[in-house]
């Protein structure tokens, strides 16, 4: 036998697809083949191409008029067949050697890396809107960073193992669990549709995987490089769905092993109960992991340097529309420096192009659906009829073509307006300002103001300020940011999560993620066992 290490992982390069190279022609060539080329997209089942009678409509967020294909909608009777055939997977895939399971993923890794970077990339700009660097950020550069790291860290996992007494020898088996991983992701980011069942997977446990309805196009990749990878039949089965009918029918199985869940609170909540209103059902108590939103904060003392502040805020706020857990959605700026940070922030803003993502000079691009864009612009509209906000920059939106929501920055004298308060998941920053005397207070006003704790920053040139804001912000962030914007964690390097309302705090991108989804056995195996029961007291 032999001890095997996978490749130490390095995390992706970040192409930038400049005017002119071969990435910006490869890129054009692959949008052209899939908008000429549209696509049915089918469950996938125990290695099974599966179709229903139920087929829905694909189209791109920022032009109604481009069909990118159909995908077809699981009922009961493919979600019961993907729940069996997972578990039917199961032995068989645990019993196989973690190094060759991690070897599926790694060369996944390198297919999405080469073969499938333009394809995958060009599928996230059409069916997500994403510009192209947002794209390679996330759908290729992201995931491929996942499924390297894990892998490594499914090695490292192994090596934890006991110290040991004379004659005893301790060991630790890490054990998948018992049952099924119900692996439920969000539309705003292709690496979580590819991380969240893969992760679980990668430990020998099945998954079923049920990604957003509008992440169906790009969800549809990502099975083919899973498959090409070598993924043996039934260990992610990928069913679409409606919400509240799989559901019901996963989390009331008695196979329900774990959760992986990224998406809204109140579903996640929901979820949580539901599983609590069965647990005396289970065959063991689900691992329930999950990542839910945030209220995502940037803060500035008054010796912070305001371009660096307003930059952050730009990008922090309106990369992807908004549209990441971790955007900015609010600032607490101070008086002093308030009038640097405006001059810069709105010059910034006004320069931002919104448009269709084939333009590569388009910073903005549209919002993911109707649902979406209704919800956004109802802050906008109740900001709009409040005395309490003032807008600075945005506040219109159109979804005639596609769904389009300028950027926009609210500036209020309510440290508690409703738009400082609730997730608006869109391209839409609130401001306030204090007084600089108040520095400490509105450290404090900013950890009590949401029930959110995902991501925030400092901004500060002063050591003291900053500890005192760490301190004070302690719990208010599972990502905490000095002197950056609050978005970008990067496997590996930032493990990604938060608290309070924003999820379990798992850190996906870290061994923290990965160690829940092993179950420990301990093993101890004694070399020299006792013959007489009689100990040295009884003498």
């Amino acid at each position: 036998m032999s001890l095997f290490s996978v490749p130490t992982p390095i995390n992706e390069p970040i192409r930038n697809y400049e005017p002119g190279s071969a990435d910006r022609a490869a890129i054009k060539a692959a949008i052209a083949e899939l908008k000429a080329n549209p696509i049915d997209i089918p469950c996938f089942i125990d290695g099974e191409e599966v179709t229903t009678g139920t087929k829905i409509k694909i189209t791109a967020p920022h032009n109604h008029d481009l069909v990118l294909g159909h995908y077809y909608q699981a009922d009961k009777p493919e979600i019961d067949r993907a729940i069996e055939t997972a578990l039917a997977a199961q032995a068989t895939w645990a019993a196989m050697p973690w190094e060759h399971r991690a070897a599926i993923f790694l060369k996944a890794a390198d297919l999405l890396a080469t073969k499938y970077r333009y394809v995958v990339n060009a599928a996230t700009m059409l069916a997500h809107s994403k510009n192209i660097y947002q794209a390679e950020i996330d759908a290729v550069c992201e995931l491929v960073d996942f499924w390297r790291y894990n892998a490594s860290y499914l090695e490292e996992i192994s090596k934890i193992q006991p110290g040991n007494a004379f004659g005893i020898w301790d060991r630790l088996d890490h054990r998948p669990l018992e049952g099924f991983v119900f692996a439920v992701t969000p539309f705003n980011f292709v690496s979580i549709n590819g991380n969240l069942p893969t992760a679980p997977a990668m430990f020998g446990n099945v998954a079923l995987w049920k990604p957003a309805s509008t992440a169906a196009y790009t969800s549809h990749f990502l099975m083919k490089i899973l498959r090409e990878a070598g993924l043996p039949k039934g260990v992610i089965n990928m069913v679409f769905a409606r919400g509240s009918q799989i559901g019901d029918i996963v989390l009331k199985n008695k196979n329900l092993a774990g959760i992986h869940f990224t998406g809204s609170t109140a579903t996640f909540q929901h979820m949580w109960k539901t599983v609590g209103e069965n647990i005396s059902s289970y065959r063991a108590y689900p691992r329930i992991v999950g990542e839910t939103g945030g209220k995502d904060f940037i803060f500035a003392h008054p010796s912070a340097i305001a371009d660096q502040v307003a930059t952050a805020i730009t990008r922090g706020s309106f990369e992807y529309q908004g549209q990441k857990c971790s955007a900015a959605s609010r600032c607490y700026l101070p008086k002093s420096l308030w009038p640097a940070i405006k001059k810069t922030l709105l010059a910034q803003v006004s320069e931002l192009k919104m448009g269709d993502p084939e333009d590569f000079t388009t910073f903005v691009n549209a919002c993911i659906d109707e649902s979406a864009f209704d919800s956004i612009t109802a802050f906008i509209d109740y900001a709009k009829d409040s005395s309490d906000a003032e807008f600075l920059s945005g506040g219109g939106y159109d979804k005639s073509k596609g769904y389009f929501i300028e950027p926009t920055i609210v500036l209020t004298t309510d440290p508690h307006f409703k738009l400082l308060e609730e997730e608006i998941f869109g391209p839409v920053v609130t401001i306030y300002i204090y007084e600089d005397s108040e520095f400490a207070n509105t450290l404090h006003l900013c950890d009590q103001t949401s029930p959110y704790a995902l991501t925030g920053a400092i901004f500060s040139t002063d050591r003291q300020a900053i500890t005192l804001a760490e301190r004070t912000l302690r719990n208010a962030a599972g990502n905490f940011y000095i002197n950056d914007k609050p978005t970008g964690a990067v496997v590996g390097q930032q493990p990604f999560g938060g608290g309070r309302a924003s999820g379990t705090n798992d850190k996906a991108g870290g061994i923290q993620n990965m160690l829940r989804w092993t179950s420990p056995r301990s093993i101890k195996e004694n070399f020299i066992p006792p013959t007489d029961y009689k100990y040295p007291f009884l003498g």
